[in-house]
């Protein structure tokens, strides 16, 4: 178990400089100045020194070693377009804003999306199996800002029951909330579905029938655990289509998260400002997909971490 997190460690140390490296090369390859308006330079002395000032007078691979050598500390630069701000305070101050949010949105579609799919597989061929697949098609196939739209058209304007931007209250939440979340609800309510079908025919489960166990303790004991094990494979991708997805929901509801700050780096060419959104968000998702091959191996035994088999 030990080497096979190491190896799982090493391996995201790896993908996350490789995502570092990519990006910062990229981002320097797109034509433009962070220090352009309108398509003109400001004043060439200034411009200069503010070259100097964020290192990028020097040669790409020094600038290059000299973010990476910023990173050992933890220290993700000055913000060029919000200066004196740093990156690091200004991830402090959005990056609860989006956990929230994202998280808020995970848990309501793992919950929702578990509980419809196994229900659809109970009720097989029945309305609400075809109601849970007619959710899952539309879920899957309209994108979240779209379902935003409507629900602030609907919920918000015509029935002013909820606010329609900022943040503040739990009211605040929902809206984004179920925007972000309606995609994986439908996913998790497929996969749900499609696995509990399978594993409610299998040999075991009528060996549990045939002792006399209850309905509920089959379901949830035998059957439900092992129908979860793709979703949570699943998860780390989830997680990721969520917190990416919510640039878009949280400049739509105009929250004041990570999103806000990320669109706000790239139309003003913040250079540390992507970096330090994209470092960020990488190490956190490649993060959460490793406890999620960790989680895989604990709840199903059956899977052996050993060397031959990782």
């Amino acid at each position: 178990m030990a080497q096979y997190i190491l190896r799982r460690f090493v391996s995201m140390v790896v993908t996350l400089w490789l995502i570092i490296t990519v990006t910062f090369f990229l981002m320097h390859a797109v034509p433009g100045s962070p220090f352009e308006k309108d398509g003109k330079n400001a004043n060439p002395t200034a411009v200069q020194n503010m070259m100097e000032f964020y290192n990028l007078d020097k040669p790409l691979s020094v600038q290059y070693l000299l973010y990476l050598k910023s990173l050992l500390s933890l220290d993700l630069g000055p913000s060029i377009g919000h200066y004196p701000d740093s990156v690091n305070s200004m991830i402090d101050r959005g990056f609860p804003v989006s956990f929230q949010l994202g998280m808020i949105s995970i848990a309501f579609a793992i919950i929702s999306g578990i509980a419809l799919g196994t229900i659809a597989a109970l009720r097989h061929n029945r309305l609400i199996d075809y109601f849970a697949m007619v959710f899952a098609v539309i879920g899957i196939a309209v994108p979240n800002f779209i379902v935003a739209t409507m629900l602030i058209k609907v919920v918000a304007v015509d029935w002013e029951s909820l606010p329609v931007a900022t943040w503040g209250s739990w009211k605040h939440v929902i809206l984004p909330a179920l925007a972000l979340s309606t995609g994986p609800l439908a996913i998790i309510a497929r996969l749900t579905r499609a696995n509990m079908l399978e594993v409610l025919t299998a040999d075991y489960i009528e060996t549990a029938r045939a002792k006399g166990l209850s309905p509920f303790t089959i379901v949830v004991k035998h059957a439900l655990r092992n129908a979860v094990l793709p979703v949570i494979t699943l998860l780390g991708a989830l997680v990721a289509n969520v917190l990416t997805g919510s640039f878009v929901i949280e400049k739509i509801f105009a929250i004041p998260g990570m999103g806000k700050y990320f669109v706000d780096g790239i139309n003003n060419r913040d250079y540390s400002l992507i970096m330090g959104t994209t470092v960020f968000y990488s190490t956190l998702l490649l993060f959460m997909m490793f406890l999620v091959d960790i989680a895989y191996g604990v709840i199903d035994p059956r899977i052996k971490l050993h060397r031959k088999e990782a």
